[in-house]
């Protein structure tokens, strides 16, 4: 079962009753804490290589608050070749998003970047 985003706010998202204030990514049904990049404000795919790898079919991307992290366009080509669709947003927006698809039985993952 996928997880369910409960709040967000800058610096800090709920996840499952679970408070994480750092960077976190759900993969299908696992919760990945501590997300780190190569580039703390640009995502490469090798950032993402967990997700890319799973089952996912959507990866819906959390650029910030103020959606200042950028996508390597690599990051759409390694999506577009495991026939995953690629969705970001500003965090908040994708948070919304992310609870609609898992919602709807989609096999989506998230990246959250939560603040800036």
């Amino acid at each position: 079962m996928i997880p369910r985003i409960e709040d967000y706010s800058f610096g800090r998202i709920v996840i499952s009753g679970k408070t994480y204030t750092s960077d976190v990514k759900i993969i299908l049904d696992r919760i990945v804490p501590n997300w780190w990049r190569r580039e703390g404000h640009y995502l490469h795919p090798e950032d993402i290589e967990d997700i890319l790898a799973s089952e996912a079919e959507v990866l819906v991307v959390g650029t910030g608050a103020y959606g200042v992290m950028k996508i390597d366009p690599a990051v759409k080509e390694a999506c577009a070749q495991r026939g995953m669709r690629l969705e970001a947003y500003k965090t908040a927006e994708a948070v919304k998003r992310f609870n609609a698809l898992a919602e709807a039985g989609e096999k989506v993952a998230g990246a959250f970047h939560l603040t800036c």
